[in-house]
């Protein structure tokens, strides 16, 4: 049984636990590609699926033995990550951060509509700091 056999549920439920794991992931080294480190991302994608992913438990162990899954697995990943990558800011993303860098003075890279999300809980966070000062 190959990935594309799996049910429709359970291929969603792969693919939202990549992005959940990337999005968490890229959080915890502050979007910084240069920290960026794929067996380190995958090592938290396995912790996530194990704890918190129902589909895991619902796929065979067979299955999960299997190295030709892993590697359309490991494809799967690839292929989320890329989509996420080049998935643009909204145009409200982009035009809330403007605001937003303009009333603090800062500045802030972003390149896609995941690290627009970052961007914009960072500048909220620290105008909120800056208005309870």
């Amino acid at each position: 049984m190959a990935l594309k056999d799996l049910s429709q549920g359970i291929k969603i439920s792969i693919s939202r636990s990549i992005t959940t794991s990337f999005e968490s992931y890229m959080k915890n080294i502050n979007w910084d590609e240069d920290k960026f480190n794929l067996q380190s991302f995958v090592g938290e994608w396995r912790e996530y699926i194990n704890n918190h992913a129902s589909w895991y438990s619902q796929v065979g162990d067979e299955i999960k033995a299997d190295p030709a899954f892993h590697g359309e697995l490991a494809e799967k990943i690839n292929e989320v990550i890329n989509k996420i990558l080049s998935d643009k800011p909204t145009q409200a993303q982009m035009d809330e951060i403007t605001t937003l860098q303009e009333e603090l003075g800062e500045e802030y890279d972003y390149s896609c509509k995941l690290e627009a999300k970052y961007v914009l809980e960072k500048l909220k966070s620290e105008l909120k700091k800056k208005q309870n000062n």
